[in-house]
């Protein structure tokens, strides 16, 4: 595993305590009815080996370091392996069939990835990644909190999202300097928002880019119409208003353009 020291600047810490292991892919398999399941980012297999112990599941891997590869070729030459970088793979035309996702993900691309799934989110009905604790507390926040903000809106909007548990820095090699925790994302009912969703999203991005402004303010550039800017909801500061909340304002702009 000395190897795996070098990785570091791929923004990926390596977990080597196999009960949280063990624990990560029981999150996901407890949840799951989908037989294709792919992780991102397996490095030396420590979640992958507990997923192939289900005969019930397809597992595929997204891995883009050469070393981790290699390593998984030898120990798992059946593994199927997507070689590349996860957020530049046409995942539509991998899959016809839906897949559950599961990983021990990058820091430094766990927001675009959580994106990524949320652009898959058609065929990706359950999640459980572990990533930066901060990450996942912003990512399960509710309305109200001052963690909650864009990604929270969007994935929420779509999942019910659970944060399990913090695992802590010296379970990893490397150690992190920052604690992580493990989510899980079960895709809900909404197959597609009552609002135009082009519009909702660029409502929530203004929102939360002026979070400190009331809506009045934040919302500005979309040029509100004269009866909408007078609504006592513009009062209030993005991080106030639910997912429900964001869909009906979305609506009410809609209605006036």
């Amino acid at each position: 595993m000395d190897k795996v020291k070098a990785k570091k600047h791929l923004g990926q810490h390596f977990l080597k305590d196999e009960n949280i292991a063990d624990k990560i892919v029981r999150a996901l398999l407890e949840k799951s009815t989908d037989e294709k399941v792919l992780e991102i980012g397996p490095g030396m297999g420590v979640l992958t080996k507990y997923l192939l112990e289900d005969e019930t599941k397809k597992v595929a891997v997204s891995e883009i370091d050469r070393e981790s590869i290699v390593y998984l070729k030898k120990h798992y030459p059946s593994l199927e392996i997507v070689e590349g970088d996860f957020l530049k793979y046409n995942w539509e035309a991998w899959s016809d069939a839906p897949f559950a996702v599961i990983g021990n993900f990058p820091y430094n691309i766990s927001s675009q990835l959580f994106f990524n799934i949320i652009s898959l989110k058609h065929k990706i009905p359950v999640v459980v990644g572990m990533i930066q604790k901060e990450v996942a507390e912003r990512i399960a926040s509710p309305e109200g909190s001052k963690k909650y903000g864009i990604l929270s809106v969007f994935l929420q909007a779509y999942y019910t999202v659970e944060y399990l548990f913090t695992v802590h820095e010296d379970v990893f090699d490397p150690p992190p300097r920052v604690k992580s925790a493990v989510i899980r994302l079960i895709r809900n009912n909404v197959e597609s928002l009552p609002c135009d969703e082009k519009l909702f999203v660029r409502v929530v991005k203004a929102g939360f880019n002026n979070r400190r402004k009331t809506l009045r303010n934040a919302l500005k550039p979309l040029d509100l119409s004269p009866e909408l800017s007078t609504d006592a909801v513009l009062s209030k500061r993005a991080e106030q208003l639910s997912v429900d909340q964001f869909i009906d304002l979305t609506l009410r702009i809609q209605n006036t353009m």
